[in-house]
């Protein structure tokens, strides 16, 4: 087990879903005093079971309310598994969502030193850091600039760029790769292969297939909440792009 570095053992993941639709504040408080609010129980993940090897590159596959970032959260910490357990080895650096993180009313500078501290790094150490990040988000024109008024091109640069330079055990990536102009996209191939030949660990989602095979060792597919396949890229990605799995 000690090459292991995620472990996601029987893992389900159950939401409350409000079924009282439409109805205003006042009232809608009234019927929570009352306990007459009714909820509908939604699994988004069922019984998940996947190990994932430091090193390893794994991408998840599945279509939209699949589970595939509701599953990030769950080894990001963000959310704890209703039933199950998730076992991570290692730092962490998660990119869920643009922006993630961030606070919009600080500038480029002060979040970057927010986010270090949330990693647990001191601001010495981010001193250090902090001309990379600039240089490969390429924001030198806009570091004290609010992040409020940042594109979301801009958001998803200085995200990548801080999530990777603070050189983590395990790299979570949810579409973040999917934002912005091909030569970043380059960029942060380039970045991401540096980090593999040092083994970071890479747990991703893209909705785009050819980010899977190019990047992934291995893949998951997701249909429901539940896996539907484990295994080398190519087998799984043919799997997904086949669709036969959703007639099953």
């Amino acid at each position: 087990m000690g090459n292991v570095a995620i472990a996601i053992k029987n893992v389900s993941m159950m939401f409350n879903l409000s079924r009282d639709k439409g109805m205003g504040l006042k009232e809608y408080v009234v019927k929570a005093i009352k306990r007459q609010l009714h909820y509908d129980e939604f699994w988004a993940l069922q019984d998940v079971d996947v190990e994932i090897v430091k090193g390893e590159v794994v991408g998840i596959l599945g279509l939209n309310g699949s589970g595939k970032s509701t599953l990030l959260k769950l080894v990001a910490g963000v959310f704890k598994p209703t039933k199950g357990s998730v076992t991570v080895h290692g730092s962490i650096s998660p990119l869920l969502e643009l922006g993630a993180g961030f606070d919009p009313e600080f500038s480029a500078r002060e979040n970057i030193y927010m986010n270090g501290a949330m990693f647990g790094h001191p601001p010495a150490h981010m001193d250090a850091l902090y001309k990379e990040i600039i240089d490969f988000s390429e924001l030198w024109d806009f570091e004290d600039v609010p992040m409020k008024n940042f594109s979301s091109g801009m958001f998803a640069r200085l995200g990548f760029a801080v999530a990777t330079q603070v050189d983590p055990d395990i790299l979570i990536i949810d579409e973040i790769l999917g934002v912005g102009d091909h030569l970043f996209l380059k960029k942060c191939n380039e970045r991401m292969n540096a980090m593999l030949s040092q083994g970071t660990t890479v747990l991703m989602v893209s909705h785009t297939i050819e980010s899977i095979k190019n990047m992934c060792t291995r893949a998951v597919l997701l249909d429901k909440g539940k896996v539907i396949s484990v295994g080398d890229t190519e087998d799984v990605c043919r799997k997904y792009e086949q669709g036969a799995y959703l007639n099953g």
